[in-house]
């Protein structure tokens, strides 16, 4: 006999009638209503307007100090001994200060061989006129032949080139022993030094470097596409390794471009100061005047695949994420180059947790 399920007949009627009150109650809602859901999964943010704002344009260059002209102090005779150095790396010399002085033993016994044969070259040269004056005077008697005549001019010539030969001779050998003292060719403060007493100098043989008038430069590598951007005359702020500031200005850029890294050079003139030495690193920065420019905060940027974007909030409070080109630092903001429209509502906190198409609930609006 089949099992039949058997409830007393006030139950049954109480369980109609909580049936017939739901579905009534499911009626008068109407179709896919609900209970309403909640926004706790919406991420709290902040956000920001983009705005156009004004931004001074400028460029950061990496560099070093470099001597304005590293001069080549070397002596003009050679072979020998160095007898005396004046001066040491450091010390500011002047413009004619004898630097080194050679020996001058052998110098000087040339230079009195010269200057005797110089007179013996005179003597000859009277003796040659005194014979020429005479020979005239008898060939104007007709007691002279013409061939002996010109004999004796001629040797009267080679007697006065003779004697022109032995004066350079003797110029040459007084100027040898005045270049026995190697001098300053200007102002400055010598850099560098490689000459020691006792050594045997030769010509053209590097003795001491001179930082001319003690004057230094700054040289910065600028990419060629930003080259044309640069002109003699504009200032430029440089910053050396200790943190100071020096201001300088522009004196030329290189006309030509390295083919290995695509960059040239510009060279910037810096005041005179003690804290800036040849070889040191430094950084510069040239300003190129205010325009307008649209910014964002560099906490609403996040980085992927090597891209940059930002989370532009919609009117439904979602997120969508939009790829942007980053420009020149501004403080703690970035210029936009491109991607980005002026009014757009970005996410400027907790960017980084969040993807394409989440929610969010905007705590603060800058």
């Amino acid at each position: 006999m089949p099992y039949r399920l058997r409830l007393p007949l006030r139950r049954f009627s109480t369980l109609l009638l909580a049936t017939g009150l739901l579905a009534a109650q499911a009626w008068a809602q109407g179709p896919g209503s609900g209970p309403t859901p909640s926004n706790d999964a919406a991420l709290a943010v902040n956000t920001a307007k983009v705005e156009l704002a004004p931004f001074t344009r400028f460029m950061n260059l990496n560099g070093e100090i470099s001597a304005w002209q590293d001069v080549i102090i070397a002596p003009e005779v050679g072979g020998y001994r160095v007898e005396e150095v004046l001066v040491d790396i450091g010390d500011k010399v002047s413009k004619g200060q004898v630097l080194v002085t050679l020996s001058t033993a052998l110098l000087e016994a040339e230079l009195a061989a010269r200057q005797a044969a110089w007179k013996q070259r005179e003597a000859a040269l009277v003796n040659a006129d005194l014979a020429l004056g005479r020979g005239r005077s008898v060939a104007g008697r007709n007691l002279l032949a013409a061939a002996d005549l010109d004999r004796l001019e001629s040797e009267a010539l080679s007697a006065r080139a003779a004697l022109e030969a032995a004066k350079a001779d003797l110029d040459q050998a007084e100027l040898r022993l005045r270049f026995a003292s190697v001098t300053a060719p200007d102002d400055g403060i010598i850099s560098a030094r490689s000459v020691t007493v006792g050594q045997l100098a030769q010509a053209g043989g590097e003795m001491l470097r001179l930082l001319r008038q003690g004057r230094v430069e700054w040289r910065g590598e600028v990419p060629e596409t930003s080259l044309p951007d640069l002109a003699p005359g504009q200032p430029v702020l440089v910053s050396s390794a200790d943190g100071r500031e020096h201001e300088g200005t522009v004196r030329v850029v290189s006309p030509t471009v390295n083919p290995a890294t695509h960059n040239g050079t510009v060279y910037v003139d810096v005041p005179s100061d003690p804290a800036l030495r040849p070889g040191m690193f430094a950084r510069g920065r040239i300003e190129f005047g205010a325009t307008q420019a649209l910014l964002v905060p560099l906490s609403s940027l996040v980085t992927s695949d090597g891209y940059t974007y930002v989370f532009v909030v919609q009117p439904d409070a979602s997120v969508r994420r939009q790829m942007i080109q980053p420009g020149t630092l501004q403080g703690d903001s970035i210029v936009v180059l491109g991607g980005l429209q002026a009014g757009a509502s970005i996410v400027t906190s907790g960017a980084g947790f969040l993807k394409d198409g989440d929610r969010v609930n905007v705590v603060r609006e800058n």
